[in-house]
């Protein structure tokens, strides 16, 4: 009875290395300047992507514009429309609007 043919085995290629803006520093910690809306909210300097996220709820909890009945709402006043485009969006859209305000 014949055997069946022996697997040879093969070299796994390693995956190629990403490519970064600068050694050690990561797409979320670059910094990104904000347009003249955000900078009203967060500041004009250049910001890591995971700074002005946290400086925008710092924002919205601090002028209290979470729908007490639906946390998950903002309700945005004058500053925040600037950015959102409305009056109001989820925090699920949050970094969709926050996307198109940092360059």
């Amino acid at each position: 009875m014949p055997s069946a043919p022996k697997k040879t085995a093969t070299k796994a290629k390693a995956p190629a290395p990403k490519k970064t803006a600068a050694p050690g520093i990561s797409a979320f910690n670059k910094p990104l300047t904000p347009s003249k809306e955000l900078a009203a909210v967060v500041g004009a300097e250049p910001l890591p992507r995971t700074e002005v996220v946290s400086k925008v709820w710092v924002y919205i909890k601090k002028h209290k514009l979470q729908n007490p009945a639906n946390k998950r709402e903002i309700l945005a006043d004058d500053k925040l429309q600037a950015v959102f485009g409305k009056k109001s969006a989820t925090m699920f859209e949050l970094n969709k609007f926050l996307a198109k305000h940092l360059k």
